[in-house]
């Protein structure tokens, strides 16, 4: 009789923990699709915002409109692919066209050597627009800014040089990890395997110089050019070298993801793992985290919901990869933060922001960017919100 007993309660908090799971999850449909409805009126306003403005929306102002950046700045990309998400998503021709136009007004960056963003401006931009109207035009456009990003590439460091900054010698920024995409796409869609070999080269190269023992990330690696070896590890956007800036731990966690997707390579996915349980293991009660993980003056430090935005989506592909047992960790870790990211206060709703969320953190250390609207975060959060819904 007792056994029996044991075996009822059991069977009665298993299902009990099914219905919260389940009415957590009803929840969160409801703030899903509150939030997509949100950025399509937000998207909407930024294109009449912008007009027939050849610039970009990068981040809000005091008074939340966009401050808006010219075609060659890293985050001209992210709006045209926002765009792009969201003809998906609605099949609005207005989002089509407003897309289409945004894009196009990027086409001379295929043949801009000057920047190891290339992937963030063309892929996110001209790759969203293949991926749903393939049409020869925007693949021309995306092998030649492949072509063009190689350039860059170094074969005594075995890296692709970020920036041309007369601070370091050869620096390698763990946000290069995304623009790997490019190569690796271009490597498997009709352009030089070669390319391939130079994604893999710089992506072993960064675990071995970016990753500390514990997972957590340095921000800047330079390299000696004559011999390949490290000169120095650093930081450029987070509070100290030996800590970890939040975003540049979200890029790691994305990229070696991305990486894994298209190699198969355990490797890979062991360091997307490494970065993503770092990452969690930090995350504050409201799973939004601080700009810098170590900054100095938590708890009242800015946050960075486009770190967040950038992982939720990452998480969602990484918890497909991994065995059963560790699938629900990295989705239930995604499902609790774009839960936070669609409700106050970082979902930007009743605000006079422009942007689609709220509490974003560009550069602290350089007093810029802080507490504002970032496209990029808004770009990775409304792919998150659609990778949800794609779950289901």
């Amino acid at each position: 009789m007792k056994a029996v007993t044991l075996v009822i309660l059991s069977a009665m908090i298993t299902s009990f923990g099914a219905i919260r799971a389940g009415d957590k999850d009803k929840k969160l449909d409801l703030l899903v699709q509150q939030a997509l409805d949100h950025a399509r009126v937000q998207l909407l306003r930024s294109v009449e915002q912008i007009g027939d403005s050849v610039m970009y929306p990068r981040s809000t102002n005091p008074n939340g409109s966009w401050r808006k950046v010219a075609p060659e700045d890293w985050t001209s990309g992210f709006f045209p692919g926002l765009l792009w998400y969201m003809y998906e998503y609605t099949r609005d021709v207005q989002f089509r066209n407003a897309a289409e136009r945004f894009t196009e007004g990027l086409e001379r960056l295929q043949h801009f050597p000057r920047t190891h963003d290339l992937g963030f401006m063309v892929f996110n931009s001209y790759g969203q627009g293949y991926r749903l109207h393939p049409n020869e035009k925007y693949k021309n456009v995306i092998l030649q800014t492949a072509k063009t990003l190689t350039s860059r590439f170094n074969p005594t460091v075995g890296c692709i040089k970020s920036w041309d900054n007369p601070k370091w010698e050869y620096p390698v920024i763990v946000d290069n990890m995304m623009n790997l995409e490019l190569l690796l796409w271009v490597a498997k869609n009709g352009g030089p395997k070669e390319y391939y070999d130079l994604a893999i080269s710089h992506a072993d190269k960064t675990i071995q110089n970016h990753f500390r023992d514990d997972g957590g990330t340095f921000h800047v690696v330079s390299y000696d050019t004559t011999n390949g070896d490290v000169r120095v590890k650093n930081t450029h956007q987070g509070f100290a070298d030996h800590t970890t800036w939040a975003r540049g731990q979200a890029w790691a966690i994305y990229g070696y993801t991305m990486t894994y997707r298209f190699t198969k390579e355990k490797r890979y996915l062991d360091a997307a793992r490494k970065a993503a349980d770092y990452f969690l293991k930090h995350l504050p009660c409201d799973h939004v985290p601080y700009w810098d993980f170590q900054a100095p003056g938590i708890p009242v430090e800015p946050r960075d919901a486009s770190a967040s935005a950038i992982v939720a989506s990452a998480l969602f592909e990484l918890s497909g990869y991994v065995q059963k047992k560790d699938r629900e960790g990295y989705l239930n870790a995604a499902k609790n933060i774009l839960t936070a990211l669609s409700e106050k206060p970082y979902i930007s709703t009743g605000t006079l922001s422009s942007g689609i969320l709220n509490h974003a953190t560009g550069n602290r250390p350089g007093g810029t960017e802080i507490d504002v609207s970032l496209i990029y975060g808004d770009y990775y959060f409304v792919e998150a919100l659609l990778r949800y819904q794609n779950l289901k």
